[in-house]
């Protein structure tokens, strides 16, 4: 009786150990999710943030069970805007939108991308900016992973006094973001200022600057439509962009999530649904409800136009010669343009 009570008593123990073993996290258990630092410049109530950006990590989060957490950086909250590329490629953050024309010279065959060209949708400036990586823009990037690159929406001109011809432009003190947009307004004969977009508001006001050269979406974000009492919507392009993660973080990935942040990163904008042609135009109808919109004539914008092309031609033969394949470059640009239906006027091959 007593062996059979210390069976019983051994048995006993065994399910009760299985059982707390059972209930404990496996080590595979415990590595299957991942929580993401997510960085942007982008100010926290504007449309990136909240009908982007949130709605982005929001869809991983949705397509991976819940395994895929995040916490928002916006703004100014680990850097200044020109620094977030290395937010993410020093691991402050482990995923981040950084804005490349902002640091002159380290990307310089991707600039190719903030040329003066009509795309009013990003989610085809994201392609666009793909199809660019695939073939020849990859080696600039070496130090981070890429979700995608883009060329934003195109920028028009807001400014403080009335713009009709390209003698108004001369002497004119625009804000650009740098890259191709300060040669443009260069070319132009206004003169570019580099200042931070949170400065431009007052700068405008004050008469510091007469205007500046930037998308819609940051129009709105920082309120521009109050100072500016007119806008040229003759496109200068916009500033070359991109989605990125940290390379330390991205091993650590477990594997069957990668392809959901890759396909949700790459489409971030299809997904989110703004940003886009139809956004475009609600957005320009706004604007002109508190801003005078001047239409240029089309002999007028062909004008700019060739002082667009003209630039484009200096900048590749620039860059030719310190060994880039730039004018290769530019014409792989202008495929990628009419793949996708975007007005490749400017484009000088």
């Amino acid at each position: 009786m007593r062996n059979n009570t210390l069976g019983l008593l051994c048995l006993t123990g065994m399910f009760l150990a299985l059982g707390i073993i059972l209930l404990m996290p496996h080590p595979t258990q415990a590595a299957s999710s991942v929580h993401i630092r997510f960085s942007t410049w982008h100010v926290p109530a504007g449309a990136d943030v909240q009908k982007l950006w949130v709605p982005m990590l929001e869809e991983m989060k949705k397509r991976s069970n819940g395994r895929i957490t995040y916490s928002m950086f916006a703004g100014g909250a680990l850097g200044r805007g020109p620094d977030h590329y290395d937010i993410v490629k020093t691991g402050l953050s482990d995923m981040g939108y950084a804005t490349l024309t902002w640091t002159p010279g380290r990307f310089p065959l991707t600039d190719v991308l903030s040329a003066p060209i009509v795309c009013p949708a990003k989610w085809k400036g994201a392609e666009i900016g793909m199809g660019m990586y695939e073939r020849v823009l990859k080696s600039e990037f070496n130090d981070v992973k890429v979700l995608h690159i883009n060329n934003c929406v195109m920028a028009h001109l807001w400014a403080t006094k009335k713009v009709r011809t390209l003698e108004d432009l001369r002497g004119l003190k625009v804000r650009s973001p740098g890259g191709l947009q300060t040669l443009a307004l260069e070319a132009l004969g206004a003169t570019p200022v580099f200042m931070p977009l949170g400065d431009v508001y007052l700068s405008m006001e004050t008469g510091v600057i007469d205007g500046v050269v930037t998308c819609p979406a940051l129009v709105k974000a920082f309120k521009l439509y109050e100072v500016a009492g007119y806008g040229v919507p003759v496109s200068f392009g916009c500033v070359a962009e991109g989605l990125f993660v940290n390379k330390k973080f991205w091993k650590k990935v477990p594997d069957d999530l990668k392809p959901i942040i890759e396909d949700v990163g790459r489409n971030a904008y299809k997904i989110a649904k703004i940003f886009n042609e139809e956004w475009y135009e609600t957005s320009m109808r706004q604007f002109g409800e508190s801003v005078e919109i001047y239409q240029l004539p089309e002999k007028e914008k062909e004008r700019w136009n060739e002082r667009f092309r003209n630039m484009l031609l200096s900048w590749a033969e620039e860059l030719e010669k310190n060994g880039l394949a730039a004018k290769d470059t530019l014409k792989m640009f202008k495929e990628e343009l009419e793949k996708h239906g975007v007005g490749a006027g400017m484009c000088p091959y």
